[in-house]
């Protein structure tokens, strides 16, 4: 079968599946990061969630704080309370234990921003104008902990674009639209995916924070794949999907998985699915034996 138009992807899977089944963990995610907004602008009404994405409480009780921005304050010098280092220990072993980057897709409010960059890529069948490697987030956290050492301030917190827009739903924007869109152009013009998939320090934050967690994205059905290309053009990783498609491991381990569970939605054939980390492995341990031998 020849490839699909970007434009059309999704739309075998609508034929096939019905609306529902093409977007239902579109809308779960939406549903989730709207809920979690509207907790925040409540909070001080409610008392549900107070504070910010980089440090916030739970009903007055339980803390949260963003690991990257808690990296920066030591890196300044500065030792935070006890209950930002709880915080950040339940946000940690929380990530860790549930799927890769699970924030950038579920929680992450600038998801929704960068979602519609891609959705208008694929519209508008605008190509790359640039590529740059994806492991340039990765050098972004040595680099932003040794500017918060020289500056002695939290350097990321001052143009996180991510913090802005939280910032800016729940307090009013001002002048950081003008953040919010760059990113957005930057993903719309310059490069595809590039602000999730190749800047976002944050990202690659919880990418090492769940680079072992339990639930992974797997092509249990890969041999009915009809290479139709509909989950490579709406994944914010493309690349990742290579490996689990081809011989081997049918598991996406890649820790740049977003886990947004898009490739599965738009599949026609049902290839993907959520599985536990260890459930192909017990698979492919009882149909070849002699593999662990």
């Amino acid at each position: 079968m020849a490839k699909n138009l970007a434009k059309d992807a999704g739309k075998e899977a609508i034929e096939a599946l019905g609306w529902w089944q093409t977007h239902r963990f579109l809308i779960y995610r939406r549903l989730c990061q709207i809920s979690i907004m509207a907790c925040f602008m409540l909070g001080p009404t409610l008392g549900i969630l107070k504070g910010n994405l980089s440090s916030s409480l739970v009903l007055d009780t339980i803390p949260l704080s963003d690991p990257l921005i808690v990296l920066q304050t030591l890196a300044t010098g500065h030792i935070p309370e006890m209950t930002t280092f709880i915080g950040v220990a339940i946000v940690i072993v929380f990530y860790a234990m549930l799927a890769p980057r699970v924030f950038c897709a579920w929680v992450c409010p600038l998801n929704m921003v960068t979602d519609l960059a891609a959705w208008m890529r694929r519209k508008l069948n605008l190509k790359a104008s640039y590529r740059w490697p994806s492991t340039l987030r990765y050098w972004l956290i040595p680099v932003i902990l040794i500017g918060s050492a020289i500056s002695g301030t939290t350097l990321w917190a001052w143009i996180d674009p991510v913090a802005t827009l939280h910032r800016g739903l729940v307090f009013g924007m001002g002048a950081g639209w003008i953040l919010i869109v760059l990113v957005f152009l930057l993903d719309l013009v310059l490069v595809e995916h590039g602000w999730c998939g190749h800047l976002c320090p944050l990202g690659a934050t919880y990418g090492v924070i769940g680079s072992k967690s339990a639930l992974r994205i797997t092509a249990t059905n890969r041999e009915a794949c009809t290479k139709c290309m509909d989950c490579f053009y709406v994944c914010p990783e493309p690349e990742i999907l290579k490996q689990p498609l081809k011989e081997g491991d049918r598991r996406v381990m890649s820790q740049d998985c977003i886990s947004c569970g898009r490739c599965i939605e738009v599949c026609p054939t049902k290839v993907f699915e959520f599985k536990s980390r260890g459930s192909h492995q017990v698979q492919v341990s009882t149909k070849s034996p002699s593999i662990t031998k």
